[in-house]
């Protein structure tokens, strides 16, 4: 058993305090390691290898240096993994000594024994077999090690890297993070989670992921859309890293943010989370609107920018005034707040309706049109109604039906305006009892007075003319639309209620010669309820 300790600083040596004297310097990182040969060789292949061409040397030589050469051998490690504390423990375990193996430290010591070929085939229970055992049983299993274990192999680039154990690390990550998010886990449930990253209430394993380095996240990264990991967790781990490494995504924090990241690497890292947004699920809106305001400060490319843009302007109904109060960054804009950028997300947004939701099945389509309100629409509204193919036929027939009644409701009032008598204006009173010095200002006035009068008769009768068609055309499509139905209905079991059952499920208590204008209208007299035929008026 073999203990050590660490001399003053200056010196940098650290000796093994046991019964024999030290006959072995193994420098590191310039840390002096006083040792003795014979522990050190029966554990490390390389050490023997090293200790025993160290002492030919030194036995075909006759000088003094190269007898004291033989009772003390000097070897330097340059580049050893893990660097002089790593040795150490490799050291206490040449000795035998007791070591405490973690999640932090068993990758170095794997690394050293590669570096150092401690092998079963050299000696029996050598460090290689103890860590691999070690890493496969414990460490591996568990999400938040992996995690660890992940982060000590970025200084030990590229040999942990030849050895598999980043890869390794990865797939303990992606695989215990689909055992917590199972296919079954409900989108409402990821939701929460969003939303409890960009509050900053959650405090799980994501943390952990925000100690990793830039290269090793995007590895992670790209490993969890290869093995098609939920998209939403990929959006979760990317949201609570570039909450960490970006300062000033997030508004609540009212604390001032710094990050030991460069400016070139956070924008690496903003480029990164956005290529790697949900395109197909929403996400948090403010978690967006930051992003959109790192990307002004770091100078990010326009590509981003558009990207962001778009994806806020396809959930606008989950934007709040708040949100749309973006700082303006540049000195050439005279407003306090980005008006142009409001204004891009705002087209992108009726972009994005204009697409008339063509994944909406016909039940979810006729369910919708249940709650239309057809007597509160426009003539404009009307008109389109009537010419979308993806409408279902009962709400077609609803429009045509209270459009035409719109219509002959605004016929028959610009009719009746039109046959009450011109009053006279107060224009022409005054011209008639005025002084003679004021009669060419009332004569001027009577002149425009008319000739405003004649312009909007005239706009008035091209409204009719236009009404009167609109009519027609309405009265031949009502035509067709019967007739067809009318085929139907002969076609069906019963003879003759097709309108009545349509009339009963558009909630309309009417008879059907209402859409047609040409035909007498019946109307029944209450007192003796008898019919009588009311000829119909062109």
């Amino acid at each position: 058993m073999a203990t050590g300790e660490q001399l003053n600083s200056r010196e940098q040596a650290w000796v093994c305090t046991t019964e024999l004297p030290s006959d072995l310097v193994v420098e590191v990182e310039k840390m002096n390691f006083h040792l003795q040969r014979s522990p050190m060789m029966s554990k490390s292949r390389k050490l023997h290898q090293l200790i025993s061409d160290e002492e030919a040397n030194h036995s075909s030589a006759t000088t003094p240096a190269a007898e004291e050469g033989e009772k003390h051998c000097h070897l330097v490690l340059a580049d050893f993994p893990g660097g002089s504390e790593t040795f150490e423990l490799a050291a206490k375990f040449c000795f035998g000594a007791k070591i405490n193996l973690s999640s932090s430290n068993v990758v170095p010591l794997r690394c050293a024994g590669e570096f150092l070929e401690m092998t079963e085939e050299h000696s029996e229970e050598n460090l290689i077999a103890k860590t691999e055992t070690f890493l496969s049983q414990s460490v591996l299993n568990s999400l938040k090690d992996s995690i660890i274990a992940l982060k000590s192999s970025q200084r030990l680039m590229p040999l942990a890297e030849t050895l598999g154990i980043p890869r390794r690390c990865v797939d303990s990550i992606i695989s215990e993070a689909r055992f917590r998010w199972p296919v079954s886990d409900s989108a409402y449930t990821l939701r929460g989670r969003r939303k409890a990253v960009i509050d900053g209430e959650d405090d799980s394993w994501f943390e952990e992921l925000t100690l990793l380095g830039l290269p090793m996240f995007k590895q992670l990264i790209i490993a969890m859309k290869e093995s098609e990991l939920k998209p939403e967790i990929i959006e979760i781990c990317l949201m609570h890293y570039a909450k960490k490494h970006i300062p000033g995504l997030s508004r609540s924090n009212r604390k001032a943010l710094t990050s030991s990241s460069s400016e070139a690497e956070q924008k690496e890292l903003l480029e990164i989370v956005i290529s790697n947004l949900s395109s197909k699920h929403s996400t948090q809106v403010r978690f967006l609107f930051g992003l959109l305001r790192a990307a002004t400060m770091l100078s990010a490319s326009k590509a981003c920018r558009d990207v962001l843009e778009k994806k806020i302007g396809s959930q606008l109904d989950e934007v709040t005034l708040d949100d749309l109060l973006i700082p303006s960054y540049s000195y050439l804009n005279e407003t306090l707040y980005d008006i142009d950028c409001v204004a891009r997300i705002l087209r992108y947004f009726l972009e994005e309706e204009r697409n008339a939701h063509p994944w909406v099945s016909k039940s979810d389509r006729e369910k919708i049109c249940e709650v239309l309100d057809c007597q509160k629409l426009t003539l404009e509204a009307c008109t389109h109604a009537a010419q979308n193919e993806r409408l279902p036929l009962r709400a077609v027939v609803r429009v045509l039906f209270f459009e035409q009644l719109q219509l002959r409701h605004t016929i028959a009032g610009t009719l009746m305006a039109a046959q009450e008598p011109a009053r006279p204006s107060v224009a022409s009173a005054d011209a008639e009892w005025g002084g003679a010095g004021e009669g060419c200002t009332h004569d001027r006035g009577d002149i425009n007075t008319w000739q405003v009068t004649v312009r909007e008769n005239q706009v008035l009768r091209l409204d009719m003319d236009s009404m009167r068609s609109r009519v027609h055309q309405l009265e031949r499509e009502c035509s067709s639309m019967k007739r067809v139905i009318e085929k139907m209905d002969r076609n069906g079991p019963q003879g003759g209620g097709v309108w009545l059952a349509l009339g009963k499920k558009f909630g309309c208590k009417f008879k059907t010669q209402v859409c047609d204008s040409h035909e007498p209208t019946t109307v029944v007299d209450k007192r003796d309820g008898r019919p009588h035929r009311r000829p119909h008026r062109e």
